[in-house]
């Protein structure tokens, strides 16, 4: 008798044990996993150039599918921190913009009279952003705000198309520490039905005789 409420007590715990699975999957499914954010965390980086060094912290994403549940948009919130720590540039003054009718130059790039501190992203459809990719030149259509985002920013990215997204920037007008903070910025991605990727840019522009330009990347994360 001891043995036979042994085996039928081990069943008994056995179906139990079957049944809280089955209530966690059942949770799971209804709870919409399948549509659930991603968060996305990146590493930290620095770079040092001519009269600057540039950190970046505490950079994350999180990408939300498209609510439609088309497969062709999606919505990254972005977040991190740059840091500048600028030794040496000539004193100068905010000037007009030099790029082409201008306006701001490529890769976000504002040689205006005065050095300059920019951050953003580069975000692409069905394009690798890796290292050689961007040493290579990618061909890029560039979408630049001269200041901070108020609001989301939406993007149209067909196969193949890169775009270049200024978050912030500081002028730097004497040496000194300079940092841009931004947090949950929404950029919102739509016409990409294929691999979106994207990966963060900073760029410090030191005017002068002596005209120097370190970008540092972050590293390329995924959009789904």
């Amino acid at each position: 008798m001891r043995e036979n409420r042994t085996v039928r007590g081990a069943r008994l715990a056995r179906a139990a044990g079957i049944g809280a699975a089955a209530t966690v999957v059942v949770g799971l499914l209804s709870t919409g996993a399948a549509n659930a954010d991603t968060f996305v965390p990146l590493p930290d980086g620095q770079k040092a150039g001519a009269g600057v060094t540039i950190t970046r912290n505490g950079e994350h994403a999180v990408i939300s599918p498209s609510l439609s549940a088309n497969g062709a948009g999606r919505t990254a919130w972005l977040s991190g921190n740059v840091v500048a720590d600028v030794t040496s540039t000539p004193e100068g003054e905010v000037g007009p913009w030099n790029g082409a009718t201008n306006n701001p130059g490529s890769n976000n790039s504002s040689t205006h009279g005065t050095s300059r501190l920019s951050t953003g992203y580069i975000v692409g459809c069905q394009v690798s952003l890796a290292d050689n990719a961007i040493s290579a030149g990618i061909g890029a259509s560039a979408d630049l705000t001269g200041g901070g985002l108020s609001g989301s920013v939406g993007l149209n990215l067909g196969p193949g198309e890169v775009k270049f997204i200024g978050i912030d920037g500081k002028d730097i007008k004497k040496a000194g520490t300079y940092s841009v903070e931004y947090t949950d910025v929404p950029i919102e991605i739509n016409g990409c039905a294929g691999y979106a990727q994207a990966r963060s840019y900073t760029v410090v522009e030191i005017i002068g005789d002596h005209y120097s330009k370190t970008t540092l990347y972050g590293q390329p994360f995924s959009l789904g």
